[in-house]
C-alpha cells in the first residue's frame, strides 16, 4: 500500500484544535470508495462477532461444557486476539494496511463457521483460539487503515467507522436472535461465513486498489515560510515515544473494561438488583448499545468543534457519572438513565484512542495500544465478577466509573506531554 506523506497531513488525534485547513473541495475528493469499503469491513467485523455470541448458549449444550470450562473456551477468543496483534501490526508495515485488512477478513469469515464444528471443550478451544487471531488481526489492520485514511482526509471519522462496527453488531445480534429458532448453530454461522467472504470479496477489491493520497493543496506562501519549523514535530509524532502510546492503551483498557463488564453484567445487575424483567434486562443494554452508536456516529463533529481531549475528557467523566448512578440508584428508570450515559460517554473514547496511538506510531501503535485494550475487556468481567461475590454486583460496577475517571485524567496526561514535545 502506497504511504502518505505524514508531513503534510495529521491524523485527528495528534491536534485539539478543529481542522480549518481542508477545504469543502479536499473533502469531497477524500476517495469516497475506499471509506465505504473500510466501512463495509467495520460493520463486517462487528456483525460476525455478534453471530457468533448469540449461538454460545447451543454450542455449549452441544459440547457439554461446565460454566467453568465455558470460561476458559472463551477466553481463547481474547488470547488469540491478543497474541497475534503485535506480529500483524509488522505485517501491516510491510505488506500494507489494506491487503492485511481483507486476509484476515478472509480468516474471520472462515473461521467464524468452525465452533459449531467442535464436539469436545478442548477443540472448541481451538477452533475458538484461531477466531480470535482472526478477529484480532482484522481489528489491528481495519484500525491501521483507518488511520491513514483519517490522515489523508484530514477528517476525524475514526468514531463514524467504529459506529460501523456497533451497528454491525446490533444487525448482528437481532438476525442472530431471530434465526435461532430457525436455523441451527452450524448453519448459521455457516451462512454467516459465506456471506462474510462475499462481503470481503465486494469490499477488498476497491481497497486493495485505492491509493491513499493527501489532497493536493499548495499551502498558502505564509504556511510555507512556517513549513520548516512545523514538518520537524509532525514526522517525530509519527515517530513518537513508546510511553504516549502505552498511556493511550490505558485509555482503551479502562473504556474496554466498562465494556466488557456491561456486557456480561450489565443485564444481570438490571434482572438481579433491580428485579426488572427480562425484557426491561434485555431493553436496557439494547439502550446502551444504541447509545454508544449514536454517540460514535455523532463524533467526528464532536471533535472537529471541540478537538479529541475536551471529547475524550467530557466523554469520560459522561461515562463516570452514569455508571455511578447506574450501579447505586436503586429506582429502575435512574438506572436505565445510567446505561443511556454510560453508552454515550464510551462511546467515542476507544476510537480516538486507537486514532492517536496510530498516528504516533502506526500500525505497531495500534496493535499496541488494541492489545491493552482487549486486555482491559478480558480482565473486566473476571474483576467484577470476583468483586461481585466479596462486595455485591452493584459496588463491582463501581469500578467502571474508577477505570472510566481515569481514561479521562490519562487523556489529559497525553495532551500535556505531547504540548510539551511540540
Amino acid at each position: 500500500m502506497p504511504q502518505i506523506n505524514k508531513t503534510s497531513a495529521s491524523s485527528s488525534g495528534t491536534t485539539d484544535t478543529p481542522d480549518t485547513t481542508a477545504t469543502g473541495t479536499a473533502r469531497a475528493t477524500a476517495w469516497p470508495p475506499a471509506r465505504i469499503a473500510l466501512t463495509a469491513f467495520f460493520a463486517l467485523d462487528g456483525f460476525l462477532f455478534a453471530g457468533w455470541v448469540v449461538r454460545i448458549p447451543a454450542i455449549k449444550a452441544a459440547v457439554h461444557a461446565s460454566p467453568g470450562e465455558l470460561g476458559l473456551a472463551l477466553l481463547c477468543v481474547s488470547a488469540g486476539a491478543v497474541l497475534v496483534m503485535t506480529g500483524v501490526g509488522r505485517l501491516c508495515l510491510r505488506f500494507g494496511n489494506h491487503p492485511v485488512t481483507v486476509a484476515s477478513a478472509v480468516l474471520l469469515c472462515v473461521s467464524v463457521a468452525l465452533p459449531p464444528q467442535a464436539h469436545t471443550v478442548w477443540s472448541l478451544g481451538g477452533v475458538l483460539l484461531l477466531f480470535g487471531a482472526g478477529y484480532g488481526a482484522m481489528n489491528v489492520g481495519i484500525n491501521s487503515a483507518a488511520v491513514d485514511l483519517i490522515a489523508a482526509a484530514r477528517r476525524p471519522v475514526m468514531p463514524a467507522f467504529h459506529a460501523a462496527y456497533s451497528l454491525g453488531g446490533l444487525i448482528g445480534a437481532s438476525l442472530g436472535g431471530l434465526l435461532a429458532t430457525q436455523l441451527s448453530p452450524a448453519r448459521h454461522l455457516g451462512l454467516m461465513a459465506v456471506f462474510g467472504l462475499v462481503v470481503t470479496v465486494l469490499a477488498g477489491v476497491p481497497l486493495i486498489r485505492h491509493r491513499v493520497t493527501v489532497p493536493e493543496e499548495e499551502p498558502a506562501p505564509t504556511a510555507s515560510a512556517a513549513a520548516p519549523s512545523t514538518a520537524a514535530p509532525s514526522a517525530a509524532a509519527v515517530r513518537g515515544p513508546m510511553l504516549l502510546v502505552l498511556l493511550l492503551g490505558v485509555v482503551a483498557l479502562c473504556d474496554a473494561y466498562g465494556e466488557g463488564a456491561l456486557a456480561d453484567w450489565g443485564t444481570l445487575h438490571l434482572s438481579a438488583d433491580l428485579h426488572a424483567t427480562a425484557s426491561v434486562a434485555a431493553g436496557g443494554f439494547a439502550a446502551y448499545s444504541l447509545a454508544m452508536t449514536a454517540g460514535r456516529l455523532s463524533g467526528t463533529r464532536l471533535v472537529e468543534r471541540f478537538g479529541p481531549t475536551r471529547v475524550l475528557v467530557t466523554g469520560a467523566g459522561v461515562a463516570c457519572g452514569g455508571m455511578l448512578v447506574a450501579a447505586l440508584s436503586p429506582w429502575l428508570p435512574l438506572v436505565l438513565a445510567g446505561f443511556l450515559l454510560v453508552g454515550l460517554g464510551l462511546a467515542n473514547i476507544f476510537p480516538l484512542a486507537i486514532d492517536r496511538a496510530g498516528a504516533l506510531n502506526g500500525p505497531k501503535g495500534v496493535a499496541t495500544a488494541s492489545m491493552l485494550g482487549y486486555g482491559g475487556m478480558v480482565l473486566g468481567p473476571p474483576i467484577i465478577g470476583f468483586l461481585a461475590q466479596g462486595v455485591g454486583l452493584p459496588t463491582a460496577l463501581v469500578s467502571v466509573a474508577v477505570l472510566a475517571g481515569l481514561a479521562g485524567v490519562a487523556a489529559l496526561v497525553v495532551r500535556q506531554a505531547s504540548a510539551a514535545s511540540e
